[in-house]
């Protein structure tokens, strides 16, 4: 239906100067005007599962067929010049009629999808505002941005659809609910989730989740007793015997020491670390010894005092890289053994290129790939590994998948992976195995 959409208004918008340049009659001007107000309203005529999906479909049919319409209008232009040569008045009637229709279906395709689209963000808008008078690189951005906005409202109709079609299976029903934990230098935030879009969607399809909420910046033992304390905690308030727990990057490390340092074996069924530096990390403990005492203590002062504003009660920057370091994880695996009674498995993603991180991962990746070799941008694959199974997500496309990825921190679809996808498969498979 959205190519239908298109052919009738490149008609239409082409159509209401054609008429006049032509003068086919004044009963065309009614046919095509109505038809084009229609089509402005309705624009790719058909429905998605969403009225944001759909508008911002209709935005991209909208902007689409502008696209294809300055073709014949730039063909009517070459012809008005021709046949009315002697005539400009007429000549720049036609222009005026040609531009205020492509105007129109423009900047009502560009608004919509502007207001609607989550995937553009801020600096797509903004490159596409700064480029739209820079005549040629205004189209190439429109191009650009109508792949990212044409590519959401696909997949995001086919997840809604799809979750719709399974929502009685609730396959992430599993048998006991499930604590999302944090890892460094972030917090569970009321509106601004730390796992993005995964709860979510985990959520819908059955799944029971909790939140660690422990400190962002503080060692592995203070960070494994507020672990420990939330474990307990769901327990009592629940009454469900044990609980799932699903763990990135330091929050694996806080978990297992809430496991077999602070006795949560019997109440964990299983924990699923993701992107968690098992073994640390070499250029944790390069920066740490290079860097004077003087520069740590600066850095620390400003981290804590951020932290502290952000809901931390007693953040230590200096801690909390420290249980980072390679030199650190070696004996912090010394004392935290895995428990027979709990099912470990790991999952574990990397990155090809710097620029397919946000900052500050854009800034660590080489520095890891130098000390640690192939990474996430902070972690590197060998320290992901642990448990008995380790799922690794091989780089798709130039981007890669990077430690942000993993957590869906920035809402962004990346082509060839749903991050939320895997937690899906993740949960129904901790459901299958009865856990």
């Amino acid at each position: 239906m959205n190519f239908l959409g298109y052919i009738l208004l490149i008609l239409t918008t082409c159509g209401l100067p054609a008429v006049y340049l032509f003068d086919l009659g004044q009963v065309w001007y009614y046919v095509l005007g109505a038809l084009f107000i229609v089509l402005n309203i309705f624009p790719s005529l058909t429905r998605k599962s969403t009225k944001r999906l759909t508008g911002l479909n209709d935005g991209n049919t909208l902007l689409i067929a502008f696209q294809i319409a300055l073709i014949p209008d730039i063909l009517l232009l070459i012809a008005a010049i021709i046949l009315y040569h002697d005539d400009p008045a007429r000549v720049w009637i036609f222009v005026a009629i040609a531009y205020t229709a492509e105007l129109i279906v423009f900047w009502n395709g560009i608004i919509r999808v502007y207001i609607l689209s989550k995937q553009l963000g801020i600096k797509r808008k903004f490159l596409g505002l700064l480029c739209g008078m820079i005549p040629i690189a205004n189209l190439f951005v429109l191009h650009y941005i109508l792949i990212v906005t044409r590519r959401e409202a696909e997949e995001e109709d086919y997840k809604n659809k799809l979750n719709a079609t399974r929502s009685e299976d609730e396959i992430c029903k599993t048998r006991y609910p499930v604590l999302m934990v944090h890892g460094v230098f972030f917090r569970d935030f009321r509106f601004f989730n730390y796992w993005g879009r995964i709860p979510g969607e985990l959520i819908r399809n059955g799944c029971t989740v909790y939140y660690g909420n422990q400190m962002s910046a503080q060692s592995v033992e203070t960070c494994g007793a507020e672990i420990a304390a939330k474990i307990k905690e769901i327990i009592d308030t629940t009454g469900c015997e044990k609980v799932n727990v699903i763990a990135h990057s330091k929050g694996g490390l806080d978990t297992r020491y809430a496991i077999s340092c602070l006795g949560m074996a019997p109440y964990v069924a299983s924990l699923t670390t993701v992107n968690t530096p098992h073994r640390g990390c070499k250029f944790a403990d390069y920066l740490l010894n290079q860097a004077s005492e003087s520069l740590k203590q600066s850095v620390a002062k400003k981290y804590n005092t951020a932290l502290k504003l952000a809901g931390d009660k007693d953040p230590d920057f200096i801690k909390a890289v420290t249980d980072l370091t390679a030199t650190r994880c070696e004996e912090l695996n010394k004392i935290m053994p895995d428990s027979p009674e709990v099912y470990y498995q790991s999952v574990g993603s990397c990155a090809y290129h710097a620029v397919g991180g946000r900052f500050p991962l854009n800034f660590s990746y080489h520095l890891v790939k130098h000390f640690d070799g192939k990474n996430d941008g902070l972690v590197a694959q060998p320290s992901m590994v642990w448990g008995e199974n380790f799922t690794f997500f091989e780089p798709v496309g130039y981007r890669g998948i990077t430690h942000g990825d993993m957590i869906d921190l920035n809402r962004e679809n990346v082509d060839g992976f749903d991050v939320r996808e895997k937690y899906v498969e993740i949960v129904s498979d901790l459901k299958a195995k009865g856990f």
